[in-house]
């Protein structure tokens, strides 16, 4: 197995051969999969909870699972120190997922630390609209100087794969990473250990997803039949690991497969079976808070609940999850400029995003084009699409900008060479 390049080595390949050597395509290595889903179901789970001696004792356990909190600075390596009353108005959360194994033997020694998974939350100032961002983790971007944990600083770098950020600078570095690319401020994030997908998953009585054709990835263990399918444990993180098995083999084609898992997790967890049984809602909270490693700003039960009351209401017509907007550059991608601007600039106006292209090519429509029902709406937009309010409130995405909203049923496509 190769090794990964020293900060130096780095630099130096930057000067001479340009881009860094790819890892991957390296197929036999253990990919250890996180989501987004952790904190999105977390926040959820917490502001569902209905039952009030369920409620105080979840909080009180759920307070003390939390993992020891992870610092985060500013772009001068200044701490920064949580503020109050920070959930008024927008706000974003960073989640880094790391492959490195969790320190579950189980799961293999990798011997690096690199964020396979890039996710950003984004809830609207009017906290009407959620948007979920996806970052390749094969994407070139600036990687600005960053605190090394142990002392002192690493140097900015001007063009490396984005999910090399961990290992020079921990969360914090990813954070500033993600900052600089979008212009977004990021208070929040954490880094999201592995058998908190397993857990989730088993917490909520499985997933169901839509599976357009046979799969199987013998890199994960994924082994999973054409039409509907209940994913927990073991088979619901081969799932959310698989790149080998869907669309083109591809990391573009391994999150819009998740986006198909992630969309009806939400679905399950917003439904009335989940929120109103207190059980599931108590394993969805504490199945959360103990495979995460917070930011201190997120570090404690208050700041997750304000969350919750501005996420629990929110259509889930209007949850969009997108990928970051990326075209292919020699063994990797690179922001596509005009799209992201227009992706970002959206978010800082406080408008939704409107979806104009496919699901991307992990993912398909569901044959029957089936929506989950929106509230109020009189007719659900077509799968695969969204529908831009005509008052202007909406910024409707180029047709290159892959993703799906989490009301739209969607299926993972079979890979095909």
């Amino acid at each position: 197995m190769d090794e990964m390049p020293t900060r130096a080595q780095a630099r130096a390949q930057e000067k001479s051969a340009g881009p860094s050597v790819a890892r991957h395509g390296r197929l036999k290595r253990h990919n250890p999969f996180r989501t987004i889903a952790a904190l999105l179901v977390s926040v959820l789970a917490v502001a569902g909870i209905s039952t009030a001696g369920v409620a105080a004792y979840a909080a009180f356990d759920v307070a003390t699972s939390l993992k020891p909190a992870v610092k985060l600075v500013d772009s001068k390596g200044k701490v920064v120190t949580p503020g109050v009353g920070a959930m008024d108005g927008a706000f974003n959360v960073l989640l880094a997922g790391s492959d490195s194994g969790g320190g579950n033997a189980s799961y293999g020694d990798r011997g690096e630390n690199l964020n396979d998974v890039t996710m950003l939350l984004h809830v609207s100032a009017d906290h009407k609209n959620a948007t979920v961002i996806s970052f390749p983790r094969d994407m070139y971007v600036a990687i600005p100087s960053c605190p090394d944990p142990k002392g002192g600083s690493y140097d900015a770098m001007s063009r490396q794969k984005i999910n090399n950020s961990l290992s020079y600078g921990g969360l914090a570095c990813t954070v500033l990473t993600v900052e600089k690319l979008t212009g977004l401020d990021i208070p929040y994030a954490g880094v999201i250990e592995f058998d908190g997908v397993i857990e989730m998953s088993n917490a909520v009585g499985g997933v169901p997803v839509c599976v357009a054709g046979d799969i199987y990835d013998p890199y994960t263990g994924l082994s999973v039949k054409a039409g509907d399918n209940t994913l927990q444990g073991p088979m619901a993180l081969a799932f959310l690991r698989t790149r080998h098995g869907v669309g083109d083999g591809s990391d573009l084609g391994r999150i819009s497969n998740q986006q198909v898992f992630l969309s009806s997790l939400v679905r399950t967890i917003k439904s009335a079976d989940t929120l109103a049984n207190p059980v599931k809602v108590y394993g969805l909270a504490k199945a959360a808070t103990s495979n995460i490693a917070l930011s201190e700003s997120l570090n404690n039960p208050t700041t997750i609940v304000s969350m919750a009351m501005a996420l629990k209401n929110i259509d889930i017509s209007k949850v969009v999850f997108v990928q970051y907007p990326n075209h292919y550059e020699g063994d990797g991608v690179a922001p596509t400029k005009d799209a992201a601007d227009t992706l970002m600039q959206a978010l800082k106006d406080g408008k939704s995003v409107t979806l104009t292209g496919d699901t991307g090519v992990g993912s398909e429509a569901a044959p029957s084009a089936t929506q989950a029902p929106a509230a109020g709406a009189t007719q659900p937009p077509a799968a695969g699409s969204t529908t831009a309010p005509a008052d202007g409130s909406s910024v409707e995405l180029p047709s290159d900008v892959h993703g799906q909203t989490a009301a739209q049923v969607t299926c993972s496509k079979p890979f095909q060479d």
